[in-house]
């Protein structure tokens, strides 16, 4: 075997996207007959359509096709059939398409949307989900009985729950009598964009034959596939799906989002070809964003700081669709109280519909959210008591091969080791060295730290695939359905075939675009699931055709299968390398000098199923994950109490991967991911109107963080404690690399000065605006200091 596997190989797809050359779906333009497609959004968040006029519209010489969701009213949706591909008979957020048409040009489409005409009945939204939890008179959708739903959700007719899960565990109220203190707070987190740089585009194309070929950004072709299949009542084998390069997802485009349309607007025009391009406005408005969270936590605890009981409810505002909000509520519910062994747990979480913009995956999906409540509060709960945060948490945490998580599930003895990452990330916090002072005694240094578990999200039939074909002169093509959208996990695949084929790394072939007719299936590329399952397909797949080669070769050398090897392109006896066959005389078949031929083209198959089982219903009981990986995340600061600047001069990350395939490609994940998180910690939120407008659809309005946000030094450990059935022992990283930085940051304000924050984004004018609340006296005597020393 090769040595690939460890080593910081260059990316695959660098060239081509440093070059240009990558293609993404914006730049397929080369469809004969390709139509232009728009649509027209809804100007109210809840209303019943009564009329819809395209007279004017349908006059406009270039004008194709014009469609309403009375010519499709279908609901779509992978966990929850709950969304209309347009409007049908009312609108339910500001946004919602509600006419589409098919033209010429952009310019024409334009037109001739601005001469159609909606009448509607104005009916009272509901925007708190806190409200809309508890409303029975206000309904985003009264027809939910009738939707298609999974049977892991638990919808409830007759209110806004799109999703309740239940998570219990020993007896919460025994638990709470058994602890000396009692903590109860509330936390939140406000609706996001995914802010991916490429906005969404699909092209449909509805054939004469019936069959449909569609071309997308999107993460998961063949669930895009699979629901179009359903949609238009077709066999997937009537349905091929292509996805390019992605320019970013972070779960923004994991489900289905405009496909269905797209097509639809092609089989209105007579089978031409559509092209949907949204606009950045539109993606803010149309597409789907991240949940909003607000939870209440109540924790009893010993004076040594034993957790004895932990209740919580989380409300997760879905807005208006909930067809993959659903899982996110669940996914946090079943890990709702973090990366800790409590014995009594009552916890509840519950998925609700509002009248904003509908929410779907999101990276992370719902941990960054539920983390940011149990690692806040665990600090809140450490001040108090007077208790080192890293040994109060060590006290707690779930320990591999005893641990007992939430789900009544032991964990795994090769599960991996959060210990360890607390350990790391507190030692380079260096917490008992004396804080530099700053000159300016209005300038506060703080650490903070969190820790944090997280699995991928998906059913226990979840499974991948992959095949490896080889070429004449022996190199090789991986096939696998993963999409690349940056993540960088098909070139820590190729590494993984390298290295089980004997091959040079720079004779693997891995395509970055997708093709559900051409590639080997997977489930979905979400929840960091990638590498550990499409990696254990893959393996399985070079095992399968090494098999393949060593039966053509213990003939020709007249040796045993199980004495061969490969190694560096050559098939031998172990320990004999002197007695070989080449891969290029063996992969396409072996010819003796006669003439006599044996074997053929080698072409290896390999899949992996996920290890897991169905929750209990009442209870959450079972496995829900096929690991869990477990990290620390911890940042240093500066804060100016004058004016609620926080300067971020450190952030230290460690993480228990199991196995690091590619060193270079961790960190970059690890650095993209923290910077996104400090992102959404310190400046990103959805703003609306009172009416439910987005007042802030463009990155104008809607902050990021720029380059000077960036933290001054970045720290990042990987702790390897392999899991003995991953790919080479390794498990997931790419969500994790977020999901402790916003309750850090807040640990270390709660440090630095302590003022305690419950609400994302932590903005300067919110830190300032808290001191104030929360310390009036520090600001008078800093504001004295000031004019003594003028």
């Amino acid at each position: 075997m090769n040595n690939y596997v460890g080593k910081s190989v260059a990316r695959k797809d660098a060239k081509e996207k440093v070059s240009g050359l990558a293609e993404y779906a914006v730049d397929i333009d080369y469809i004969p007959n390709l139509l232009s497609g728009k649509f027209l959004t809804s100007p109210i968040a809840h209303a019943r359509i009564v009329s819809i006029d395209t007279t004017e519209a349908e006059k406009i010489p270039g004008v194709v096709a014009i469609v309403t969701g009375k010519d499709w009213p279908v609901k779509i949706g992978l966990y929850a059939g709950d969304r209309d591909i347009l409007a049908v008979e009312k609108v339910v957020w500001i946004g919602q398409p509600v006419v589409a048409l098919a033209a010429e040009s952009e310019i024409i489409a334009e037109k001739a949307l601005s001469l159609i005409k909606v009448e509607y009945q104005s009916l009272e939204p509901i925007f708190d989900p806190k409200k809309a939890m508890e409303s029975k008179d206000i309904l985003v959708h009264e027809k939910m009985v009738e939707y298609n739903h999974s049977p892991a959700f638990n919808p409830i007719p007759g209110t806004n729950i799109a999703n309740h899960f239940k998570l219990r565990k020993g007896d919460i109220e025994d638990g709470f009598n058994k602890a000396d203190e009692i903590f109860e707070n509330e936390f939140s987190m406000p609706q996001v964009s995914h802010a991916y740089l490429e906005p969404i585009v699909s092209i449909g194309h509805y054939r004469k034959d019936g069959s449909i070929e569609v071309w997308s950004s999107a993460q998961s072709p063949f669930t895009v596939r699979y629901l179009l299949g359903i949609t238009f009542a077709t066999p997937t084998s009537n349905i091929t799906v292509h996805s390019p390069f992605l320019g970013g997802g972070f779960g923004g485009k994991a489900g289905l989002n405009f496909e269905p349309l797209a097509v639809l607007l092609s089989r209105k025009a007579r089978n031409r070809p559509v092209k949907l391009m949204l606009t950045r406005e539109e993606n803010f408005r149309s597409a789907p964003i991240r949940v909003g969270m607000v939870a209440s936590i109540k924790t009893g605890v010993t004076k040594q700081g034993k957790i004895t009981a932990q209740q919580i409810k989380y409300i997760w505002d879905s807005g208006a669709c909930a067809d993959y909000a659903v899982n996110v509520g669940r996914a946090a519910g079943y890990v709702s109280i973090g990366p800790y062994d409590i014995e009594n747990i009552k916890s509840d979480s519950y998925t609700v519909y509002t009248n904003k913009p509908y929410a779907t995956a999101f990276r992370g999906f719902g941990h960054l959210e539920l983390h940011w409540v149990i690692e806040r509060q665990n600090e809140i709960i450490t001040k108090k008591l007077g208790i080192d945060p890293v040994a109060f948490r060590k006290l707690n945490t779930l320990k591999p091969g005893t641990g007992i998580t939430g789900n009544q599930h032991r964990l795994r003895e090769d599960a991996g080791s959060i210990d360890e990452c607390l350990d790391k990330v507190w030692i380079d916090l260096s917490p008992k060295k004396d804080k530099i002072k700053s000159f300016d005694p209005w300038i506060f240094r703080g650490i903070g730290i969190a820790g944090f578990m997280k699995g991928p999200a998906q059913p226990p039939n979840s499974a991948s695939s992959a095949y490896v074909k080889f070429n004449e002169d022996g190199s090789a093509l991986v096939s696998v359905g993963t999409s690349e959208m940056g993540q960088g996990t098909l070139t820590s695949l190729a590494q993984i075939a390298a290295d089980e084929l004997g091959l040079p790394f720079e004779k693997i072939k891995i395509r970055g675009d997708r093709d559900t007719d051409r590639d080997a299936y997977t489930w979905q590329t979400v929840g960091s699931r990638s590498l550990f399952m499409d990696g254990n397909a893959v393996k399985n797949a070079c095992i399968n055709a090494k098999e393949q080669i060593f039966e053509t070769v213990s003939q020709v050398l007249r040796v045993p299968k199980s004495d061969l090897t490969i190694k560096n392109e050559l098939v031998f006896p172990r320990g004999e390398p002197w007695k070989h066959l080449s891969l290029s005389e063996v992969v396409m078949g072996y010819m003796y000098p006669s003439g006599e031929s044996i074997g053929g083209p080698v072409i290896g198959h390999g899949t992996y199923m996920a290890k897991m089982t169905i929750l209990d219903a009442n209870t959450g009981a079972g496995n829900p994950a096929i690991f869990e990986t477990f990290g620390a995340q911890g940042v240093e600061i500066e804060l100016n109490a004058l004016t609620g600047e926080i300067t971020i001069l450190k952030l230290v990350s460690a993480f228990d991967i199991g196995k690091v395939i590619n060193p270079q490609l961790c960190e970059g994940q690890v650095i993209g991911g923290s910077v996104m998180a400090l992102s959404i910690a310190t400046s990103e939120k959805l703003q609306y109107s009172d009416k439910g407008d987005l007042l802030n659809p463009s990155f104008v309005d809607y902050i990021i963080s720029r380059s000077g946000d960036i933290p001054k030094e970045f720290i990042t450990h990987f702790v390897e404690n392999p899991q003995e059935d991953g790919p080479h022992g390794a498990r997931g990283i790419g969500e994790l690399t977020m999901i402790g930085v916003p309750a850090a940051l807040g640990n270390a304000i709660s440090d630095a000065i302590g003022v305690e924050i419950f609400d994302l984004p932590i903005t300067s004018e919110k830190i300032w605006s808290e001191i104030q609340k929360q310390k009036p006296t520090l600001i008078s005597n800093l504001k004295q200091k000031m004019m003594e020393g003028i």
